[in-house]
C-alpha cells in the first residue's frame, strides 16, 4: 500500500508529526514497501527517516 498523500498516512503519524516530517516518513515508507513488501519493516524504516532528519535539522518532533 503506498501513501499518495500525507492525508492517507496512519492517524498517529500525522497527529505526532509536522507536515515536512510527514513528507518524509511517506517517502521513506513507499520506498520502503517497494523494496522490502512488508508494511511493519516499512514503519520502521520511515521512522528512521524521520529519526535521522531530525537529529540532521532538529526539524521534526519525535
Amino acid at each position: 500500500m503506498l501513501y499518495k498523500s500525507n492525508q492517507d498516512l496512519p492517524v498517529e503519524i500525522r497527529t505526532r508529526f509536522s507536515q515536512d516530517c510527514q513528507d518524509i516518513y511517506r517517502a521513506a515508507f513507499n520506498s520502503a514497501i517497494q523494496w522490502y513488501g512488508e508494511p511493519i519493516k516499512s514503519h520502521q524504516v520511515a521512522l528512521s527517516a524521520v529519526r535521522m532528519q531530525s537529529a540532521m535539522h532538529k526539524s521534526c518532533v519525535l
